[in-house]
């Protein structure tokens, strides 16, 4: 296939098996300026599935650069309320939402953390409201990516750019698995993902212990929790992929059952900085201690969000090795890709449709279940060669799930 073609054959990926376009449906699309060429092939495959309208969020990484370095103190304590309003009315009418994420891992490297940790904090005040439809999956949404020069120099370095942007983009149409019939291929990897699903869900597991050379934690898990993964569907049971690629099983840890410590085995990017080789200590579920060599000052901003960022919302399953870990390319911190090859957890908000009836469990109430609820949902890594985990049923059995870092059965 030519480039055009698998281009296009992508994007009819993202708009039938990730945010599955139903016929009358309103998509949003969330995408820098230098994504345009794909966009509009977007736009043009939600149209063809029979999308109402297709509404476009453009944004320019550079002029936000040249916010956070110029503009007063008191534009980062404000969100546009004409944004989050957008966002809302979209959902309540039913539509769907896809995300183009493409960054620059550098850009805000020399930004002052507290301005990016105070408009983090603000835009998650603002959005909160919305995030609760696309956590408890009462509208459907999408995340990819593709490449950008800045992205793709970051991973090839020795390369002329276009030689950069071209290697990447073979990694991305290989992982998202664009092949001569990519919605049939995908279909078949989530029915691979459902079996393991499905053994996980069986065992109804009390206790996951997790062991490596740098990780010695134990995770509770609540009463009716339920293991996701790839697919999911919407309140309506209409099938959608969140993200693409995927290759992770997840679950969300009971809110005050996690204690010990945890080390991170890939470096992540938050409100564009870099937080490496850090190591999050746990007692009763809440971080109680944090050391990070690179990075420490923003991840304390991150665990400082509110109450909810001092707790796990997410335990994610991701086999050492896989598709795009088996690329043997450091993806640079782009965090759809590195959290699809290695083990992960997230702080802050869990996805309440992982605990039976858990859509319609109300905010106030997800304390009595374990569910913890944030302004923020941050993914970070974990997984490692030596990564073994072990989960216990309220009988006391023992089932080996990881091990050496991969499925143990």
């Amino acid at each position: 296939m030519d480039f055009n073609t698998k281009l296009k054959k992508y994007a009819e990926l993202a708009v039938k098996t990730g945010v599955n376009i139903q016929p009358g449906q309103t998509l949003l699309v969330r995408t820098p300026i230098e994504c345009a060429e794909y966009v509009r092939y977007v736009v043009e495959e939600a149209y063809k599935a029979g999308a109402k309208n297709v509404h476009i969020e453009w944004s320019d990484e550079k002029c936000s650069l040249i916010k956070y370095l110029n503009a007063p103190d008191e534009a980062f304590e404000e969100f546009p309320r004409w944004i989050s309003d957008q966002y809302l009315d979209i959902a309540k009418e039913g539509g769907a939402f896809l995300t183009i994420y493409a960054q620059d891992p550098d850009l805000l490297k020399n930004v002052d953390p507290k301005r990016i940790a105070e408009y983090q904090k603000v835009s998650g005040q603002a959005l909160k409201e919305w995030r609760g439809y696309t956590l408890t999956n009462k509208c459907r949404w999408s995340i990819v990516s593709i490449p950008t020069a800045a992205w793709a120099k970051k991973i090839f370095p020795d390369v002329s750019e276009q030689e950069a942007m071209d290697k990447l983009w073979d990694l991305i149409f290989k992982c998202s698995r664009v092949t001569d019939d990519p919605i049939q291929a995908w279909k078949e990897h989530n029915n691979n993902l459902k079996e393991k699903t499905d053994f996980l869900n069986s065992k109804k597991f009390k206790t996951l212990k997790y062991k490596s050379e740098i990780t010695d934690l134990t995770v509770e898990m609540p009463e009716g929790h339920i293991w996701e993964s790839g697919s999911e569907k919407d309140v309506n049971g209409i099938e959608f992929n969140p993200n693409m690629p995927t290759e992770e099983i997840f679950c969300l840890p009971h809110k005050y059952g996690v204690n010990g410590t945890l080390a991170s085995t890939k470096p992540l990017v938050y409100g564009g900085n870099v937080i490496n080789d850090f190591v999050l200590k746990f007692e009763k579920g809440r971080i109680v201690d944090f050391t990070a060599k690179e990075g420490e000052e923003t991840l304390k901003h991150l665990i400082e969000t509110d109450e909810g960022s001092h707790y796990l919302g997410e335990i994610a399953l991701v086999p050492y090795s896989s598709p795009i870990s088996d690329t043997n390319t450091v993806f640079y911190y782009n965090t759809l890709y590195d959290e699809n090859a290695s083990c992960h957890f997230a702080i802050g908000s869990a996805y309440s449709s992982c605990i039976e009836g858990g859509n319609d469990i109300e905010a106030e109430d997800f304390d009595k279940y374990g569910i913890n609820d944030s302004l923020t949902h941050v993914d970070f890594m974990v997984g490692s060669a030596d990564l073994d985990i072990v989960g216990i049923t309220h009988d006391g059995e023992e089932i080996q799930i990881f091990k050496d870092g991969n499925w143990a059965f």
